[in-house]
């Protein structure tokens, strides 16, 4: 069990070196979750609780992932840290500033393309700094240093329809980025691509990161994928959703397909099966 370091859910610490706590928040933090719980009320049924007292934080550069079953509020919480639903109790701040809504300083990408299916490539990617009222210089060099990066280059002028699959969400990743967000939201990025396209788009998002080295939260119910992907893993245990667990993965950031092999690797898919089981 040596990689496996686990929290109390409703405790403000955070594991530190030889498994000392030290108080949050940390010098690092670029996003702090401070008991956030969410509940949804209706006229006709019972109050549903989403959340419970939820409790997370994401240095600057690290890439960190939510794991957890269907049901477990995954999304919800995303939802939250994007600014798209209200926490019904808690926090979240972005470097120190208190999420009360959507904001620049966030860029999220779902699991659907949610592109413009009448914008081109390169105007689908500089869509928010439209909306921003970048300079057209500024604009013009943004995108073209973003679809370079994501290999879209000679694909700028093609319409979504014209896309595949993964190329559509590189347009999506390439789209949140553009702004130059503090922090880079992912709902199920992945979920609805094959499992080839799948392996390449995972390989392509950590070649990104190393890149940019972009702070990013991702949500997956993929246990594979999460280790493979994140520094840290945050466990959501659901009814309502909390957090049972945070591990850290023992792999540095260059990391390719023969991690997977690695005993500690295939350790770590035993035990995070384990906690997914009796949660």
């Amino acid at each position: 069990m040596g990689p496996l370091v686990t929290t109390p859910a409703h405790s403000p610490a955070r594991a530190g070196a030889l498994g000392v706590d030290t108080p949050s928040p940390h010098p690092d933090d670029k996003l702090v979750v401070r008991a956030v719980t969410k509940t949804f009320t209706g006229r006709r049924k019972d109050p549903v609780h989403a959340l419970a007292d939820v409790d997370l934080h994401v240095d600057s550069g690290e890439l960190v992932c939510l794991l957890g079953a269907s049901g477990c509020g995954k999304s919800t919480l995303l939802s939250i840290i994007g600014g798209l639903e209200t926490a019904t109790d808690g926090e979240v701040r972005i470097e120190g500033e208190l999420v009360v809504g959507p904001g620049a300083d966030r860029g999220m990408v779902f699991q659907g393309y949610s592109l413009f299916p009448w914008l081109s490539v390169a105007r689908n990617v500089g869509f928010g700094l439209d909306v921003a009222r970048w300079t057209k210089a500024r604009r013009k060099e943004r995108v073209a240093e973003l679809l370079g990066i994501m290999g879209l280059t000679e694909f700028a002028g093609a319409l979504p329809g014209e896309l595949s699959g993964g190329m559509k969400q590189r347009v999506a990743i390439a789209r949140a980025l553009a702004p130059e967000p503090d922090v880079l939201l992912l709902d199920e990025p992945f979920g609805a691509l094959d499992a080839q396209t799948k392996r390449a788009m995972q390989d392509f998002l950590l070649t990104v990161w190393r890149r940019t080295r972009t702070t990013i939260l991702m949500v997956t119910h993929d246990i594979e994928e999460a280790i493979y992907l994140s520094q840290r893993i945050y466990v959501l245990a659901p009814r309502p959703g909390r957090v049972t667990a945070e591990i850290t993965v023992p792999f540095g950031a260059n990391r390719g397909p023969a991690v997977k092999r690695d005993p500690r690797f295939l350790d770590l898919r035993d035990e995070l099966s384990e906690l997914l089981s009796i949660t």
